[in-house]
């Protein structure tokens, strides 16, 4: 009898001990879910509480200096490219680094935006995130005379941030300014400033002046050229080109294409790889024939091809006869009301119109000054 007494006892033992501990688990987790929000809202505190200690010693300024780093950083890149040789004998390819800058993402699809210069000549170029990851860049278009170019990278839209456009016609020299790029590839630098100067002038690659040029004085050294120059509010309103001084770093005068720019050549650069300008349609004198011909002032027309504006609005090109005299064509010494007298400011003008605007031209034609409609067409 004992010994079935015993085992008996076990087995009650053992099942109120199970019964007990799902009790207790319940209760246990009962507890867990009747806490989880306060441990929430406490562990929120913690982090909140931290990071007024981060800042504890900052001014105000300090603090939205370093979250509109933060924030604006993610949007920032960093582009190597690479040259391509092929070996006379072995005829083996050799890849070769050509040089380093910086650039910004532009929309959702993978364009970067980036200085022509930088990208100039190179056979390859990668783009590299602030996630640390390097993607192979494709040229899409570019605009020597703006000194802009536009990449393109395969890689998913929630890695990309864009950085929000403003106006730069609305800028005040003495406005603060932010510059982040890869200065000597040391990439993710900031370095700060103000506006020193509005509608500077330097010249692009091609030759063809930039105007409306922002001046600052926040450190732009080789590296930067393509980074982002924002405002106090992290948008764009520059990007950064070049630097003056005599020893090739930084001398306290930095140069950066204006937003508004930007924001008109880059559009075109996506659509047609180029910028889709308006022209007249008409073959210009180069400053040096000008000058042979002792032309001091204005655009000398040298041909004038069939069907193109210039064509139909009377145009008269420059012609040589059977005894090799020059007769000049005629010159152009205004468009609309603005005088020209290079061919700089006529390629200038015109980027202030579009295609289908009439206009204007004053001209010169045999020493009589005369005016004549014309209709912009589309760059041929």
């Amino acid at each position: 009898m004992k010994n079935i007494i015993k085992p008996l006892a076990w087995g009650v033992l053992l099942t109120l001990g199970f019964f007990a501990g799902v009790a207790w688990k319940n209760q246990d987790s009962t507890s867990i879910d009747n806490t989880t929000t306060e441990e929430i809202l406490a562990q929120e505190n913690d982090l909140a509480d931290l990071e007024d200690m981060t800042y504890e010693n900052l001014n105000p300024q300090e603090i939205a200096t370093i979250k509109l780093f933060e924030d604006a950083s993610n949007s920032v890149v960093f582009i190597t490219t690479s040259k391509l040789y092929r070996d006379y004998f072995s005829r083996d390819i050799t890849e070769t680094p050509q040089g380093t800058g910086s650039g910004f993402v532009w929309d959702k699809q993978g364009h970067v935006i980036t200085n022509y210069h930088v990208i100039k000549g190179a056979d390859r170029a990668q783009v590299t995130l602030t996630n640390g990851k390097s993607y192979s860049a494709k040229l899409v278009g570019a605009a020597p005379e703006k000194d802009l170019a536009v990449l393109k990278i395969e890689v998913a839209a929630n890695l990309l941030q864009p950085i929000p456009v403003s106006k730069s016609d609305r800028l005040l020299v003495g406005q603060s300014v932010y510059a982040i790029g890869n200065p000597f590839g040391f990439d993710q630098s900031l370095t700060t400033g103000v506006i020193s100067a509005l509608g500077r002038e330097i010249n692009s690659v091609s030759g063809i002046p930039i105007r409306d040029v922002i001046q600052t004085d926040a450190a732009i050294n080789p590296g930067n050229s393509g980074g982002p120059l924002l405002n106090s509010s992290g948008e764009l309103i520059g990007v950064n080109t070049a630097i003056y001084s005599p020893s090739g770093a930084y001398a306290g005068i930095g140069f950066s294409i204006p937003s508004n720019v930007v924001s008109w050549v880059v559009p075109d650069l996506i659509q047609y790889g180029k910028i889709n300008r308006p022209s007249i349609g008409a073959e210009y004198a180069t400053s040096r024939i000008a000058s042979r011909l002792r032309i001091k002032k204005g655009v000398l027309i040298i041909d004038v091809p069939k069907g193109t504006a210039a064509y139909k609005a009377g145009l008269q090109p420059t012609l040589i006869n059977r005894y090799g005299e020059i007769k000049l064509g005629d010159v152009i010494i205004a468009f609309n009301d603005t005088d020209i007298n290079s061919k700089n400011d006529l390629i200038l003008e015109l980027e202030k119109y579009k295609i289908g605007d009439e206009v204007v031209l004053t001209i010169v034609r045999d020493n009589k000054i005369i005016q004549l409609p014309v209709t912009l067409e589309i760059a041929r």
